[in-house]
């Protein structure tokens, strides 16, 4: 992260979003709105003075993932690059209740800008990487468990904070209370995976980051502890060595996907069948820990309609194809990479952004790009303007001329659908070499060709 902060041919916006984008592959116009932090970056040397003095204390930090508090003023983690804070405006006390200034006040530099507002910023870029992430599995949804409701449960995320030195309980292991140590915690794993009520589809990460889980709690707590699992998938190199190492240090796994989670007597029972022995069991623990899986960011449907490129019936992003093609999308200039496409753990997502970044390299280095040779074309002397080629290209490769009145084709995001072709009531739009007559003429002789044939058997 340090080394990317600091790089000349880098530039990080962060506190930013990406509202529109035009263009082409080589030639793509990127408008971003970067919020108002409220600090002045120049001169801020991220001391930190503004972020201890502040009073206001928020509960819900994100970071944490609610096990923390942190002030009105913050960054999201002391590690953080660049070193910038940002008020939140929602609580500081300043932009509530009109008093405090505090911060402005402790600040040696004069950083703090209240009067600071949103700014647009419009980049021209060649190429575009989408490596947008995850959205954990909100264990809510699954109301059995008690996530929310029963003080015990706590997720995977929640436990990997906890495990944290710098988290909030430094390093300790302990029930919502602060206090308490737990003498046996329960594992459970696919929490929103492998469930058609939730997500048909395994999240790949949860075994193997179970197994982690329960190794540094058990050397941290020497707690008994029960991974709860339907089938331990370890696919990676020295993975299922691992696997047989916690079976070494005593974690006892059931095979067998828990039914619920219910509070008894102070405590907490997990009542799940275990498929090797074939009966029901009951787990009284002290804690127990979900394993949620991974789903699609919330906002993927409009990050994929703003780019311009597809996502399955899961939300994650379209590759153009699987195997061949995993890191390109449909449209020309735009890869994916890391858990926008699907889940994937952290090697794996390493290795796709060094993909994208080397398929982007390779483009930069031919100079020119070679476009589709099947693309639509307008005949603006039968085109009516009507614009309903514009509005079912899936590529968004059609604009609309204002001042001649015609809608124009941009070959280069062109892909030769069709679409266009099919939807024009005017038949102003054509495919290049597919045709009418060449497309008649192709049938004309496939029946010569049939007919021919049939006359040779006779």
């Amino acid at each position: 992260m340090m080394d990317a902060g600091r790089h000349p041919n880098i530039t990080l916006l962060t506190y930013s979003e990406v509202e529109g984008i035009s263009g082409y592959v080589g030639n793509f116009t990127v408008r971003i709105r970067k919020r108002a932090r409220s600090i002045k970056e120049d001169l801020c040397t991220g001391c930190g003075a503004c972020e201890e003095k502040c009073p206001k204390k928020v509960v819900d930090d994100v970071f944490e993932v609610g096990l923390g508090k942190r002030k009105a003023i913050y960054r999201p983690f002391a590690q953080a690059v660049p070193s910038y804070p940002v008020i939140d405006r929602e609580n500081c006390i300043f932009f509530t209740k009109g008093k405090c200034k505090l911060c402005e006040t402790v600040c040696p530099t004069g950083a703090i800008d209240y009067e600071q507002q949103d700014e647009i910023i419009e980049v021209v870029v060649g190429n575009v990487i989408l490596a947008t992430g995850y959205d954990p599995f909100d264990a809510r949804r699954i109301t059995a468990y008690g996530y929310g409701r029963l003080p015990g449960v706590f997720t995977s995320m929640e436990a990997e904070r906890m495990l944290s030195g710098s988290g909030p309980t430094g390093g300790k292991i302990v029930l919502r209370d602060g206090k308490t140590k737990p003498e046996s915690i329960a594992i459970i794993h696919c929490v929103g995976s492998r469930d058609e009520n939730y997500h048909g589809y395994c999240s790949k990460v949860c075994c193997m980051y179970s197994l982690k889980l329960a190794h540094l709690v058990k050397g941290k707590t020497g707690a008994r502890i029960y991974q709860c699992y339907i089938d331990m998938r370890t696919a990676g190199k020295a993975y299922e060595e691992f696997y047989k190492r916690l079976q070494g240090e005593g974690v006892i796994f059931i095979n067998g996907r828990p039914s619920e989670v219910l509070p008894e007597e102070g405590r907490l029972a997990v009542y799940v069948e275990d498929k090797a022995l074939g009966r029901q069991m009951r787990l009284p623990v002290d804690m127990v820990i979900l394993s949620v899986g991974l789903e699609p960011r919330r906002d993927a449907p409009e990050v994929a309609r703003l780019f311009g490129i597809s996502f399955d019936a899961d939300g994650w992003f379209k590759e153009r194809h699987p195997k061949l093609d995993p890191v390109a999308t449909m449209t020309e200039g735009v890869f994916i990479a890391g858990c926008a496409q699907g889940p994937r753990d952290i090697p794996d997502s390493v290795a796709q952004g060094s993909a994208a970044a080397a398929r982007i390299l390779s483009i930069i280095r031919q100079e020119e790009v070679k476009v589709e040779a099947a693309t639509a074309v307008v005949d603006p002397m039968m085109c009516v303007g009507c614009q309903q080629c514009i509005q079912t290209c899936p590529y968004t490769a059609i604009e609309f001329l204002q001042e001649q009145g015609v809608a124009h084709v941009v070959e280069v995001l062109c892909k030769g659908c069709g679409t266009c072709t099919a939807t024009c009531p005017s038949k102003a739009i054509t495919l290049r070499h597919f045709t009418d007559r060449q497309l008649i003429a192709e049938m004309l002789g496939a029946m010569y060709t049939m007919k021919l044939e049939e006359t040779i058997e006779l």
